[in-house]
């Protein structure tokens, strides 16, 4: 009998790509359904980053670009990291990859041997550990619960931390959360890497402008920390380029090549024409980037104030990104009569088919107490789904 390879095998699906697909299914029957299962941003590509790409159709760029992406775009690349960042790069500690989804993999990939392991706060991203396992690392997932703000501490840190240890990863702000790490969580978390030789943290920044606590905080920053982070990040969240799939590494140039190699035997470099439009995101008024950002955190405002209403739900503030993760532990074991919720997938499951309204459960992001809702929609979708998702609850007895 055919068999797909052992690697493949060990690999999960994505369940918030299963989840949306799940939705669609039903829309495509007919059933007004309210998506907040994916995470990307509701609003259209700003024109003059539209224009940018029009014009390089235009000019043909329309041939293979450089494996590490086109020069002028890691030239802006480098402009941004020191301008918004105060971080000092150069082009050869840059590589362009198709979405910073491959920026993580290609990173994994190129620093973690067979059974090395690699620290994973969770409740984290569906992706990270999965990456880990195709590189044939193991992931090492720690446990950072609502209780702290799912953020993980030092102490947590290094207890994790073994002779094995390659790579922590660090999202912030956070998908599925929304937390973010102060710069001084952050100088807490490098005190206990710069303890450990050889061991490196991927920065995963792809959500750094849709903050609300006024400033981004990037480890890269601590001193001694430049040399062990690899940071990640891209155009898809704050200009609102999710299909465009542009992403970036930066990090010191020796892992760069790495990735450079890598990328270069099985994608080669990114599209002409993305690429293009990357300049005009980076170099032209980033006035567009902020009046999304308030969008997001009015947004925040409302969906965190009605889902506080609904009863059997804990919920936090997220301080960035477009998703809520609240605690619905309370409701377990409880039963409408057709459906008994026994775990986060269960009750994301049954506010599809009963409220018809898609999220994904906790399960998926390693921690099975909460569920994920992406607000990354308009108020009255979020007025209506949250109202659904009430008289949903109210029927588990």
């Amino acid at each position: 009998m055919a068999q797909l390879s052992n690697r493949l095998n060990r690999l999960a699906p994505s369940a918030t790509l299963a989840m949306s697909q799940k939705s669609n299914e039903m829309k495509a029957q007919g059933i007004d359904v309210i998506n907040m299962s994916v995470g990307e941003p509701d609003f259209n590509t700003p024109d003059h980053i539209k224009a940018a790409a029009k014009k390089a159709i235009d000019d043909n760029f329309s041939r293979y670009s450089p494996v590490p992406g086109y020069l002028d775009l890691r030239e802006a690349i480098v402009a941004k990291l020191k301008n918004e960042n105060g971080l000092d790069y150069t082009v050869n500690e840059v590589l362009v990859s198709n979405g910073a989804k491959q920026s993580v993999c290609n990173t994994v990939m190129a620093l973690v041997n067979e059974g090395e392991e690699v620290i994973i706060p969770a409740p984290y991203w569906v992706s990270y550990p999965q990456m880990v396992k195709l590189a044939g690392g193991e992931p090492v997932i720690v446990e950072a619960g609502f209780d702290q703000n799912f953020k993980m501490t030092p102490e947590q840190l290094e207890a994790a931390i073994t002779p094995k240890t390659k790579m922590i990863i660090l999202c912030s702000p956070s998908n599925p959360t929304g937390s973010v790490y102060s710069q001084e969580e952050l100088e807490g978390l490098a005190e206990v890497i710069l303890r450990h030789d050889e061991l490196y943290v991927l920065a995963d920044e792809i959500y750094e402008h849709i903050n609300y606590t006024g400033k981004h905080a990037s480890i890269a920053l601590v001193p001694g920390m430049k040399e062990r982070s690899i940071i990640v990040n891209g155009v898809s969240k704050a200009y609102a380029m999710t299909g465009w799939r542009i992403g970036y590494i930066a990090a010191p140039e020796w892992i760069v090549k790495g990735c450079n190699k890598l990328q270069g035997q099985y994608t080669s470099g990114p599209c002409s024409v993305s690429q293009k439009a990357a300049v005009e995101a980076y170099v032209a008024s980033q006035d567009c980037v902020e009046e999304m950002r308030k969008a997001f955190e009015r947004r925040r405002n409302l969906i965190v104030e009605l889902a506080k209403d609904i009863p059997g739900l804990e919920v936090n503030v997220p301080e960035g990104a477009f998703y809520l993760f609240p605690k619905c532990s309370s409701l377990f074991g409880k039963s409408d009569g057709v459906h008994t919720i026994n775990n986060s997938t269960d009750f994301a499951m049954y506010l599809l088919e009963v409220g018809h309204v898609a999220t994904v459960g906790g399960d998926a992001f390693g921690d099975p107490d909460c569920f994920r809702m992406s607000y990354a929609t308009s108020d009255d979708n979020i007025r209506e789904a949250l109202r659904r998702i009430k008289d949903a609850v109210s029927k588990l007895k």
